[in-house]
């Protein structure tokens, strides 16, 4: 496994290594051993499983005060995944990252806590994992407009997003209460 540095400090993307012979290929998609001897101490809790079509767009999406890390990877088509840093204090705080993930490449992204993610389907369809270190706790789930003119995402859209009810009405990340996001620990 080797981690990869993206724009936001803390934010990884992570390459198995990918052995391939005429039958296929095999790769370790988690090994709690080696994550930890790359810095990665996350206890995972919880794996999600979405299924998605072509310019479905899910987020931007976080937890306060249940915070999720994220260990993001695609098993079909390819998505652009982003992280955006909302930890009040950060010195990045509104700055974005992303990253295309595919069923080829085989990458992951890590999303540490302190951070609203989000993705885009490139591909006619996709299916998107992801392990959580923390349960799914509906009462505070919230989220960040997917279009924030602030934020400035660039999406790689060629057609109009598909997003939920929820997703059409987030706030502008300058219009959430400071107490909903989370703190900079520095």
């Amino acid at each position: 496994m080797q981690k990869l540095p993206t724009a936001l400090p803390d934010v990884w993307i992570l390459e198995p290594a990918v052995f391939a012979d005429p039958r296929g290929f095999f790769l370790e998609s988690y090994h709690e051993q080696k994550f930890r001897d790359l810095g990665i101490n996350a206890r995972f809790v919880q794996d999600n499983h979405s299924g998605s079509s072509q310019h479905t767009l899910r987020g931007l999406h976080y937890q306060h005060p249940y915070a999720q890390a994220k260990l993001c990877r695609v098993v079909q088509g390819e998505v652009l995944d982003v992280a955006v840093d909302i930890r009040r204090g950060s010195p990045t705080f509104g700055k974005w990252t992303a990253v295309r993930l595919s069923a080829e490449n085989h990458r992951q992204m890590y999303v540490p806590c302190g951070f609203a993610h989000g993705f885009v389907v490139l591909s006619d369809t996709a299916e998107f994992l992801y392990k959580c270190d923390e349960f799914y706790h509906r009462e505070t789930d919230r989220g960040i407009a997917w279009d924030d003119p602030d934020l400035g995402i660039g999406w790689e859209l060629t057609g109009t997003p598909l997003l939920s009810a929820r997703d059409r009405n987030h706030p502008r990340l300058r219009d959430v209460d400071p107490e909903l996001l989370p703190a900079y620990s520095g």
